[in-house]
């Protein structure tokens, strides 16, 4: 199986193959310049590779949460490419790819993913982390700090609300220690969608779309986007 992923909902602009259980990876982190970087890096991956776009058997995609613009530009992407290719999309949670990064590098089994969200709040999840799999325990929600818990168990968290939150969180519930400075990443992405058990995720070009959490979406001035 061969899967193209990407992801542009936080500052870092990542893209990924997945073939065969192998992954080839593209990253950087570039605040406000994913729709310049995006296309040009899934070219280099499909070239290093050999491989076509009508070789791909499926497209996979951050869907969010996530910077509103960044996530817009993952699931249109997403959608031109499925849809040129006639491939399916699979949405996949930012933040669990977050947590299966952030698993797979420090080891830990209990990951407290927190993005930061602005306006004081944070996109936040937890989830239990098994070999190349993320499952969530509760739900993804965007809340204040104050309010983001976890069911007891010592959590290691991940994510850049940790930068911000990591007192607060702490007060809440059992931490171990975190990493702010990880973000989600397309490889990630890929693994996720490559899971047997999320074939049921994968979907038309056009019943690919993001996940903002927020009910309302408001563009905000550049100066203010992530």
């Amino acid at each position: 199986m061969k899967l193209l992923a990407l992801d542009t909902s936080t500052d870092a602009c990542t893209t990924a193959l997945w073939v065969d259980g192998a992954v080839l990876e593209r990253y950087e982190l570039a605040p406000r310049r994913h729709a310049a970087l995006v296309l040009p890096m899934i070219e280099a991956l499909l070239a290093e590779a050999g491989l076509a776009l009508s070789q791909i058997d499926a497209v996979a995609f951050g869907r969010g949460p996530g910077a509103f613009t960044g996530v817009r530009i993952a699931a249109g992407i997403a959608q031109g490419l499925a849809f040129a290719a006639d491939l399916p999309a699979v949405p996949i949670s930012t933040l669990a790819a977050l947590a299966l990064g952030g698993g797979r590098e420090t080891g830990h089994r209990y990951l407290a993913t927190a993005l930061d969200a602005r306006m004081g709040e944070v996109y936040w999840a937890t989830y239990q982390v098994i070999g190349e799999t993320a499952h969530l325990v509760g739900a993804e929600r965007v809340c204040p700090p104050d309010l983001a818990t976890a069911e007891a168990d010592e959590w290691f968290g991940v994510g850049s609300g940790w930068s911000l939150y990591a007192t607060l969180f702490s007060q809440h519930m059992a931490v171990s220690g975190w990493l702010a400075e990880c973000w989600p990443r397309a490889g990630d992405i890929a693994r996720l969608a490559a899971d047997p058990n999320r074939r049921s995720e994968w979907v038309a070009a056009e019943a690919a779309l993001p996940v903002y959490l927020r009910d309302q979406v408001v563009d905000k001035p550049s100066s203010l986007r992530r």
